[in-house]
């Protein structure tokens, strides 16, 4: 507490440059408590004209290099209006994993709050006479039961018969738990997500260890169905976890994995088996399993011959949708084109690698314009896919470095026509 009042004391005082050893102390003294108090204040500086100070806040997230800390961080790089600050935290991320000698995904793995859970993947609140159990939904969002099992709406308040000091712990602890599971659990959810529609793959070792045992993404884990892939990349069978951390098939046999250098990863419903899917299916309906997100039952779509040796789409030429639509495909891995005279952004772009999917649209909305001042609607003008970085692409690039859509595969081509249907529903 000392060192925050200390930092709070030098922002009361103006933030003087010459005292701002009081801001960057907290990276050497600063706590879990001191990031979760710090980064709603990173999040808000750059509005204020303090882009520079939010920078140093980054750095200070970094120094604490707690789960905590590095979760905040981590979470700064997944969302924030302010695009220079959360490339500055993204670069941060990077540079942790680099010295990590990790991937980006690897060292995200290995920033997964347990949330101070036990090895069962639960938390007990102890009111004394009262004990109550926490768990977790297919959200990551906790809930609590009682003794008898029963869940319950909320955490019911202390009484006269219980223990005051542990009661109050109890709840002060709980308060603390769905705060954090608020900030990690969209965190959690998008990358299980997105590591489904981009193939990412685990070793069994790293799968046992960062998804299955994990206390808190297990409770993910169990709500999925997994694929076994071999060396080529072929998917060779479907298992789900149990709640004993098992193995199991549709028919809720035990499964083993199997021996050799195969992987493990979540199947798209494009790989997944009529009979497979329909199996899986009614054994999470017979368990009372739902899923943080669709996929047995995810919309697929695939294009047709035509569209494939074309270089653009044309079934929504001319279209308009929600403008609030549009922006919410940064949650999908989209991102905002550069902007041009006067901060004016006319196109929307999705990474593939080695090439972009560009969608240019008409109004269009400016750097920092709030949803209020919006248009209502945005008309999708042009659909194309561009050879060539996302990060490189700008107004008048190189028209000849266009690709036709067979270079992508058929799961990838699925999720952006669904990415793009999901604008007009």
């Amino acid at each position: 507490e000392f060192v925050w009042d200390l930092f709070t004391a030098w922002l009361t005082a103006g933030a003087p440059s010459k005292e701002s050893w009081a801001f960057t102390a907290l990276g050497v003294l600063g706590n879990d408590d001191t990031a979760r108090k710090l980064t709603p204040l990173i999040r808000a500086w750059p509005g204020e004209s303090q882009h520079k100070r939010a920078t140093v806040g980054l750095d200070i997230l970094a120094a604490i290099g707690s789960d905590i800390a590095l979760m905040q961080l981590n979470g700064i790089a997944q969302k924030l209006k302010f695009k220079a600050l959360q490339e500055r935290a993204k670069e941060k991320i990077a540079d942790i994993a680099e010295s990590r000698e990790l991937t980006v995904a690897e060292l995200e793995d290995r920033l997964a709050p347990d949330l101070g859970l036990d090895d069962n993947g639960s938390l007990l609140l102890d009111f004394g006479p009262r004990q109550f159990t926490v768990s977790f939904d297919e959200t990551l969002k906790p809930f609590v039961r009682d003794a008898s099992g029963s869940r319950l709406k909320d955490l019911p308040k202390p009484n006269k018969s219980d223990d005051e000091s542990r009661s109050n712990d109890a709840v002060n602890r709980y308060k603390l738990l769905k705060k954090d599971a608020r900030i990690v659990a969209a965190q959690q959810v998008a990358r299980q997500e997105s590591a489904m529609c981009l193939r990412r793959r685990w070793s069994p070792e790293n799968f046992k260890l960062f998804l299955v045992e994990h206390p808190l993404v297990r409770h993910l884990t169990r709500r999925l169905i997994w694929g076994v892939y071999s060396a080529e990349n072929q998917l060779q069978a479907c298992f789900r976890v149990a709640e004993d951390n098992s193995y199991s098939t549709a028919d809720d046999d035990l499964f083993t994995l199997p021996e050799g250098g195969i992987s493990i990863g979540i199947p798209h419903v494009l790989e997944i088996s009529p009979t497979d899917a329909a199996a899986f299916g009614q054994l999470f309906a017979d368990y009372e399993l739902l899923p943080p997100f669709r996929q047995l039952d995810r919309n697929s779509y695939a294009l047709t011959g035509a569209e494939r040796n074309a270089s653009e789409l044309t079934r929504w030429a001319g279209r308009k949708c929600p403008s609030g639509r549009v922006m919410g495909l940064a949650n999908k891995g989209w991102i905002k084109g550069t902007p041009q005279d006067g901060g004016w952004i006319g196109w929307m772009i999705k990474p593939l690698g080695r090439w972009s999917l560009v969608m240019e649209i008409d109004e269009g909305f400016a750097v920092g314009m709030s949803p209020a001042e919006l248009s209502a609607e945005q008309l999708l003008s042009k659909l194309w896919l561009w050879e060539g970085k996302a990060e490189s692409y700008g107004w008048g690039s190189n028209s000849t470095q266009e690709a036709q859509f067979s270079v992508i595969d058929a799961i990838t081509a699925s999720e952006l026509i669904n990415d793009i249907e999901a604008l007009f529903e």
